[in-house]
């Protein structure tokens, strides 16, 4: 099927707004995007879906996008709404993925949601950055990441006005910013963003990302930086962890700290794979969400 647009309106009267490729007939997975990124990533995962005949749904997170912003952000708020999404779209049971910065958000809902509802869970390269301690990994991080969790937990107006400078660059001038990121990838993610219909998503959601101001970046990336609310070293239940060795945004160290103290972590390492590796490694990554899911 081609993509279709939906939105659901949260309990508090709220706005999530979401974008769903993949088989309309098969077993839900609700997708957090990275950052900055939107609802529009699901194009970069559709084919990805549609071979695992997966409903795949990209949502907004608050701020980001279509949806409305939300002043106290927290994880188990947003794991709150992952179960209100599935309710509206018909599912008792369902998986949850993220990417990049959507990564610890489906490592909290295997931390809040009950697992006889959450059937299953992938971390794509996740921005794994407070999950011991506040800015715990920037030793392992770039100098501007590493900038960014220091601004975001002692100077709050430098963090907002780097994402502000971010947006700007990507919703007025995306042919600009796409370069940028390919010129600072390895080859992996280098060849991804070569394609033009790839480069071309990859812009847009980012763009998208930015539709009402950077607000809703700022307050999401926060969270990451700050010590997290919940303790991955007491999560049994199976959650997969896939990582590109030769990710240059989020370095692999970081990320096999975490599946090394997760007890119920199922590491996936691929050799020479950029960040990009949702994308590259697309097929895989679904394949085992369909298969715990039961997808026909």
């Amino acid at each position: 099927m081609g993509a279709l647009s939906g939105q659901v309106a949260t309990r508090d009267g709220r706005t999530l707004s979401y974008l769903e490729v993949g088989d309309s007939e098969g077993p839900l997975v609700l997708h957090n995007h990275g950052g900055p990124s939107s609802r529009l990533e699901a194009r970069l995962l559709a084919d990805a879906a549609s071979k695992n005949r997966l409903r795949l749904v990209c949502i907004d997170r608050p701020g980001m996008g279509q949806s409305s912003r939300q002043n106290a952000r927290t994880y188990a708020r947003w794991a709150d709404d992952l179960v209100t999404i599935a309710d509206a779209l018909g599912h008792h049971e369902f998986g949850v993925t993220g990417w990049s910065e959507g990564g610890p958000w489906a490592v909290a809902a295997a931390a809040y949601i009950d697992p006889l509802r959450l059937r299953h869970v992938t971390s794509i390269a996740p921005g794994s950055y407070g999950v011991f301690g506040d800015n715990w990994a920037a030793e392992y991080l770039s100098k501007a990441d590493a900038l960014g969790g220091s601004l975001a937990l002692r100077f709050k107006p430098g963090f907002r006005l780097m994402y502000a400078v971010l947006g700007i660059t990507a919703k007025h001038f995306p042919e600009s910013f796409v370069k940028q990121i390919r010129n600072g990838a390895g080859d992996y993610d280098k060849e991804i963003l070569l394609r033009p219909e790839a480069a071309t998503a990859f812009g847009d959601s980012c763009a998208e990302c930015f539709a009402h101001g950077s607000d809703g970046l700022v307050r999401d990336a926060e969270l990451l930086y700050r010590s997290w609310a919940f303790d991955v070293t007491k999560i049994e239940r199976p959650v997969h962890m896939w990582q590109g060795l030769d990710d240059r945004l989020v370095p692999d160290p970081i990320n096999k700290t975490v599946a090394d103290r997760m007890p119920g972590a199922v590491w996936h390492p691929v050799e020479g794979a950029g960040h990009l590796v949702a994308v590259g490694a697309g097929d895989d990554i679904f394949r085992i969400a369909a298969e715990e899911l039961g997808a026909p």
